[in-house]
């Protein structure tokens, strides 16, 4: 069984969200039409962490949303298996606001592409950047690319990140696995 090997532990962890918060601040500087939407379920645990540190830090963004994409992805009908939904929580309108779309990790693409569909029911925002913590550049499929990243992890298609966070995981760290675990 394939363990995966760790790209990055806490420490370093740490220092990547403590720079992607210092980015938002140099291009945001004031967060009042900012809205931070966490992609469901592995983005939310990054937007908020963003939040918080954004917070300690006396900034804060005027809303932060979750967004489930699952019946929005191209492959909703075409899995072998079920789908399993998260909850949408977004009680505020993105109209002509500043929205940071958060994952975790960015792969083909076409998760941001689904979450771009579903963010069109709450408004038409005044801009869209993406935020993810993890870039696997050379496996996209759609012409998306983050304007804020974490880690750009070059590795072969069949290959698998996995971000795991403190409060879940007990540790926050990356790992890169040769095959997608079957638990994940």
């Amino acid at each position: 069984m394939d363990k995966g090997r760790v790209i990055w532990e806490q420490g370093r962890f740490a220092l990547t969200l403590e720079r992607l918060c210092r980015q938002l601040i140099e291009h945001f500087d004031n967060f009042s039409d900012v809205c931070f939407v966490g992609v469901q379920p592995r983005g939310v645990a990054l937007a908020e962490r963003l939040r918080q540190k954004l917070a300690d830090k006396g900034l804060e963004p005027a809303h932060t949303g979750r967004l489930d994409i699952t019946f929005y992805r191209d492959d909703f009908r075409t899995r072998n298996k079920p789908l399993k939904a998260s909850p949408t929580d977004m009680d505020f309108l993105v109209d002509g606001k500043n929205v940071v779309l958060i994952d975790d990790v960015l792969y083909s693409g076409r998760t941001i592409q689904a979450a771009l569909t579903a963010l069109n029911h709450y408004g038409r925002p005044h801009r869209v950047v993406l935020l993810a913590l993890v870039d696997r550049r050379f496996n996209r499929h759609l012409p998306i690319q983050s304007d804020f990243t974490g880690l750009t992890v070059d590795a072969l298609d069949e290959a698998y990140v996995k971000v795991e966070w403190a409060e879940i995981h007990g540790t926050d760290r990356i790992l890169l696995f040769a095959h997608k675990p079957e638990d994940d």
